[in-house]
């Protein structure tokens, strides 16, 4: 008897208003739901009790990672149908040490951080947009392309700034440095960039030069725990999905340098994943696409920036933007995938589809959301009353 198969089964049962085949590795064929199967799930392997009940998420994507699970239909459709069920996926976070470790040292998290960002400017330049913008987009309307909406995002940041000639922004995280290179040419800011990731610094300095922005713009390879000894001092500062490296041990931390470097009454934008309770996150994406990266609560950043006397000025969900800014990620990936297959092995490539297509089902589902928070330092009477200003063209 096959006590594996047989767990299978009744494991299962939790999805069965999902309509799909599953084909067991012996042949065997069993349909669930009541309406035409939307997708197959074709097992060419065993899949083992235990290393379900350890990690549903992670035993599937390896699974599949190495072919042993292979799925007739859409990826996204399949992974989307699943995760609306994401109550049903076990984690066993203490059998689990190695990847849900604690936050890392400066040396442990640049190293983590490079495991991410340092695979290829080349690979990146694929599937990201012309700006090389790596986080969520803002769709104005449906029919925007990606290279608009990332453009929105960026001026939408830029406007809820509220930037003047003259003044100086930081942007902790700046990745290739789009943003600032923006905020140089609309405004006429002084910006630095501070990143961990060796071939995003080189491209930013690359940047600055090609734009001849040299005595607007700089870029520097620093830790974000440096600010507060460093001396430098703006009247802004940003940061753009960063804050889910930092760990959640030093959220706290992490707020502290930014009020070290912030003048008084001057705005800290906050843009980051989050979700809407504490979590340790996902195992698959721990250990294969974002090592030590934790989520924060909405609650919990809310909570801190209020101990270390950041304001509230303005909260925007942007959880829909990203599933579209994820979907087209995954439609130039798969575009591309002559110019990739020479990169990759397959293994490497079944990842990344997994990952990006995982993430555009997590944020339709709202297992994650996006945040923007607007602070201000101390009391600032200074900035509009409403919002409307941010529409103004």
């Amino acid at each position: 008897m096959d006590l594996d198969k047989m767990f299978l089964k009744t494991f299962l049962k939790n999805f069965n208003d999902i309509p799909f085949t599953i084909r067991f590795a012996d042949g065997e064929e069993m349909v669930l739901g009541t309406e035409p199967s939307k997708f197959k799930l074709i097992l060419n392997a065993p899949l083992r009790k235990k290393e379900l009940l350890t990690s549903t998420s992670l035993t599937f994507c390896e699974a599949y990672m190495r072919k042993d699970i292979e799925i007739e239909g859409s990826i996204y459709e399949a992974l989307d149908l699943f995760l609306s069920h994401r109550d049903s996926f076990k984690t066993d976070f203490k059998g689990l040490p190695k990847i849900f470790h604690k936050a890392s040292s400066k040396s442990k998290q640049k190293e983590e951080v490079s495991s991410h960002y340092d695979i290829g400017n080349d690979f990146y330049s694929l599937w990201l947009d012309k700006t090389m913008s790596y986080s969520c987009a803002y769709f104005k309307k449906p029919t925007d392309t990606l290279y608009d909406a990332q453009m929105n995002k960026i001026h939408h940041i830029l406007k809820k700034l509220n930037l003047k000639e003259g003044q100086s922004l930081l942007d902790i995280g700046c990745g290739w440095g789009f943003l600032l290179i923006e905020a140089a040419k609309l405004y006429k800011v002084k910006g630095l960039g501070i990143t961990l990731s060796e071939e995003q610094y080189k491209k930013f300095k690359e940047r600055i030069a090609e734009e001849h922005l040299e005595d607007y713009l700089d870029v520097k390879l620093m830790d974000y725990r440096d600010l507060e000894k460093s001396g430098l001092e703006f009247d802004r500062v940003v940061s753009v999905g960063m804050l889910e490296h930092v760990g959640r041990e030093n959220y706290e931390l992490f707020m502290q340098n930014v009020s070290a470097v912030l003048k008084k009454k001057g705005l800290f934008l906050l843009h980051y994943i989050s979700g809407l309770k504490e979590s340790q996150g996902d195992a698959f994406i721990r250990k294969y696409i974002f090592p030590g990266g934790v989520i924060p609560s909405l609650r919990e950043i809310i909570n801190i920036a209020s101990d270390i006397k950041f304001y509230t000025i303005d909260v925007e969900s942007l959880r829909r933007h990203y599933m579209m800014t994820l979907l087209e990620w995954h439609k130039n990936y798969h575009a591309n995938m002559d110019k990739i297959e020479p990169m990759f092995d397959e293994e490497f490539r079944r990842m990344w589809d997994l990952y990006l297509s995982s993430c555009a089902a997590v944020f339709k589902n709202g297992i994650t959301d996006l945040h923007q928070i607007l602070f201000t330092k101390g009391v600032n009477n200074d900035i509009p009353l409403t919002r409307e200003y941010l529409y103004e063209e």
